[in-house]
């Protein structure tokens, strides 16, 4: 037995040679799965004006199904739910109350200030000298061992002022 393709969208398997597989992508199933598959991630801008462009489906809203399903021509939507969807999509596209207050620069500096007096976190000018000594520790299982690579050898002092550097350019 030869290889077998197996489609996700459609849930089948079938022997994997070229024509069978045009045949089957090409297939009204495989197409109509596909799609219905894609339009499940479609933002709701793009569906809300998509679906308010049609006109309601009567078979869908009088009996719950419709033979089309996503390749109908008709919206399956109701009124309340394209509403909703606008509502939706104004609630995203409204700018937010905060981000619309605009602070000069000097006067952001001073309110800073304040907050940090205000929480003891003010940071003094000897606490923020660097640290000279950075360790470069390695972990247990990993120290002692002569094989190393370069990159995980342990940094000695004498390394960084014996190093040459190549011109580059």
């Amino acid at each position: 037995m030869g290889k077998r393709y197996y489609c996700d969208y459609c849930d089948r398997s079938f022997i994997d040679d070229l024509e069978a597989r045009k045949k089957h992508l090409n297939g009204s199933m495989h197409v109509r799965l596909r799609k219905e598959h894609y339009d499940a991630f479609r933002d709701v801008k793009t569906l809300y004006a998509e679906e308010t462009s049609k006109e309601p489906c009567k078979r869908f809203m009088h009996t719950g199904e419709c033979v089309f399903g996503g390749n109908c021509r008709f919206t399956h939507y109701t009124w309340q739910q394209l509403d909703l969807m606008r509502q939706h999509i104004e609630s995203e596209t409204k700018p937010q109350g905060s981000a619309a207050i605009s602070v000069e620069p000097g006067e952001a500096m001073n309110k800073l200030s304040v907050w940090l007096k205000k929480r003891g976190k003010v940071v003094s000018a000897t606490d923020m000298e660097p640290d000279m000594k950075h360790k470069w520790d390695l972990p247990p299982s990993l120290q002692g061992r002569q094989d190393l690579p370069p990159s995980l050898q342990p940094l000695a002092p004498h390394s960084f002022t014996n190093s040459e550097f190549e011109d580059w350019g």
